[in-house]
């Protein structure tokens, strides 16, 4: 399957100097385990980082380092690069296994991962400077939007915990079932005096997300 490198780079409004860069970072593992876009996600999610990072300190440089935390967390999580990826339709040109060659779902985390993996591949091609204007262009609602702090569900359960017994919550990683490609984590948490509760999630992060939500709500009923 090619790429139609084109059409993506005048949906990024780039020219690639690199081209073999921009095909490699749409490759997923499942599709190729030696040449895929595993290193380039790794250094995009650092240079994303970097960027948002330094624009947060710039807009609110008087804000608390906890508050900034929660900016910064709530503008580079998986979800908002899926959202990213999406408005980029990404996942027209990612290439995952598909041995019968059919039409297929593309999970989440794998667009969101390639949104990653896209930056860093401007990074290596452009330099930080065009990256971090990529990068800020399709961030500035978000960013602009970021005044109101959302605090997700680990962060209440763990403010919640410390506050009320001076512990962290406990996560237990209960399985990591499904292929590479598709994970499915099952994941256990609880606090002093409670229960176990449980969560699945297509992440890690995800299946902790969702079982803090299930702890927190639980405690907010008592």
């Amino acid at each position: 399957m090619k790429i139609n490198s084109q059409n993506l780079e005048k949906k990024l409004k780039l020219k690639f100097t690199n081209e073999k860069l921009l095909s490699e970072c749409l490759i997923h593992k499942s599709f190729d385990p030696i040449v895929n876009n595993e290193k380039m996600e790794f250094l995009g999610d650092r240079v994303l980082g970097l960027v948002i990072a330094q624009k947060l300190l710039e807009i609110y440089p008087d804000e608390k380092e906890g508050i900034l935390d929660k900016k910064f967390a709530s503008l580079v999580n998986k979800k908002k690069c899926l959202e990213i990826a999406k408005f980029l339709e990404l996942e027209k040109y990612i290439l995952v296994y598909n041995p019968k060659n059919k039409k297929i779902k593309i999970e989440n985390k794998i667009i969101a991962d390639c949104l990653e993996a896209l930056i860093g591949a401007i990074y290596l091609d452009k330099g930080l400077n065009i990256t971090e204007k990529f990068i800020l262009t399709l961030w500035k609602d978000h960013i602009n939007a970021s005044v109101i702090t959302q605090i997700d569900a680990k962060t209440k359960l763990q403010e919640y915990s410390l506050k009320i017994f001076k512990s962290l919550p406990l996560y237990k990683l209960i399985s990591n079932t499904g292929p590479r490609h598709k994970p499915l984590f099952k994941i256990s948490v609880k606090i002093k005096d409670s229960k176990f509760f449980t969560a699945l999630g297509t992440s890690k992060k995800d299946a902790e997300q969702n079982a803090a939500k299930l702890c927190f709500e639980s405690i907010a009923k008592k």
